[in-house]
């Protein structure tokens, strides 16, 4: 098998689907890896390093589509590459397709096998590829939300964790797994007064265990959302439901009873958003207002870190690379449930039911399809 790594196009995207390491172990297995020229430049994983791990490097994307066998990426594919992948072809990395119609429309049109990283699960019940940057994500949308809660950048005025005579900023966490787990870490940390909201109580338990009286928990129903909501600074949306689009929330007519000034990051967007409010924003142009409260809905927002987000992305998805690279597909998917619950589209349709669901579409089991059967089936 000969697999790709093209440059990544999306906007303010510096990660790259694969490292140096990566490719040395590959290739040291028998495997073959074609890297597009300049891929991991921006992180300083330079062309020579690339070509001492044994890749070969390819000018152009193009190349990199029109030759290989297996793509690995890490954001979902433009439009433009889309339409390069063909039938046979096999596509790995996180697609998010609950929120982009058109993506989903392109990846049926191809032909080529799909597999989200977002959407592969793990016999422990979690989701492995999703993890790392859900971990870096939580982190950053602390940092990114105390920056913006400076009275310069509209938020307001406060420091998340006071100072002695002040009362420190008050964080409102939606959602208690790994990106929310994560974001209570830093708040803490700074001396925030943190609130989480979840509706696990089991999951309510641990975090209460694990921060021994410095985290506030919440079962999560509308009415606790609306009644901690006034009360916060900064909100983080962290609510995640595996392939489908996030559920909102906080609805347009809910901040009209904020604090003016108040921040929300929402972590969720590229699964559509969690605030009602909520449309995908860039590193270039982060934030926006909508009744006098600062939304932060940066798409790719681990892609600030660039480097450290590369590195833990690359190191929980490589042996998933390798083991779709020295298996036979058909039998892969028929015996690995965990790596079939990550095929979103497969021979020009969706195999994924929340996937469907979101985009209104029917579905068919991937079994179904690989025995040449033809059961739609809608979420």
């Amino acid at each position: 098998m000969l697999i790709g790594v093209p440059r990544e196009i999306k906007a303010q995207e510096y990660r790259v689907g694969m490292t140096p390491a990566g490719v040395r172990e590959l290739v040291s297995s028998g495997t073959r890896v074609l890297v597009e020229a300049g891929a991991g430049h921006a992180i300083g994983l330079s062309d020579d390093l690339y070509r001492q791990a044994g890749a070969v490097l390819a000018e152009t994307a193009e190349q990199v589509f029109a030759e290989c066998d297996m793509i690995v990426k890490v954001k979902e594919p433009q439009p433009q590459e889309c339409r390069q992948l063909r039938p046979e072809q096999l596509l790995f990395t996180y697609l998010h397709l609950a929120a982009d119609p058109q993506q989903g429309e392109l990846l049926m049109a191809s032909g080529a096998t799909c597999i989200a990283y977002e959407t592969i699960t793990s016999p422990q019940g979690g989701l492995p590829l999703l993890a790392p940057m859900s971990l870096v994500a939580g982190r950053l949308s602390v940092q990114a939300g105390a920056h913006h809660m400076e009275i310069h950048q509209g938020g307001t005025g406060m420091l998340m964790g006071g100072v002695p005579g002040v009362a420190p900023a008050k964080v409102l966490v939606l959602g208690g797994g790994v990106v929310g787990s994560s974001a209570i870490r830093v708040a803490i940390g700074m001396g925030a007064d943190v609130t989480v909201l979840d509706r696990s109580v089991n999951r309510l338990g641990e975090l209460d265990e694990q921060y021994r009286g410095q985290l506030r928990t919440v079962y999560s129903t509308a009415e606790a959302v609306e009644e901690h909501a006034r009360e916060a600074d900064l909100i983080i949306g962290a609510v995640l439901i595996p392939g489908a689009s996030a559920p909102k929330l906080i609805s347009r007519e809910m901040l009209r009873d904020l604090k003016p000034g108040a921040v929300m990051v929402d972590v969720a967007i590229d699964q559509g958003g969690c605030f009602e409010t909520s449309k995908p924003t860039t590193h270039a142009d982060p934030t926006f207002v909508v009744d006098d409260v600062l939304h932060y809905c940066v798409a790719n927002m681990p892609g600030a870190v660039a480097k450290t987000s590369t590195m833990a992305l690359t190191n929980a998805t490589l042996p998933y690379v390798q083991k779709l690279a020295q298996s036979d597909l058909t039998d892969l998917l028929r015996t690995d449930s965990h790596i079939a619950a990550g095929v979103n589209v497969l021979r020009g349709e969706l195999t994924h039911p929340a996937v469907a669901d979101a985009l209104q579409k029917p579905w068919q089991r991937p079994a179904d399809l690989l025995s040449g059967q033809r059961h739609l089936r809608t979420a």
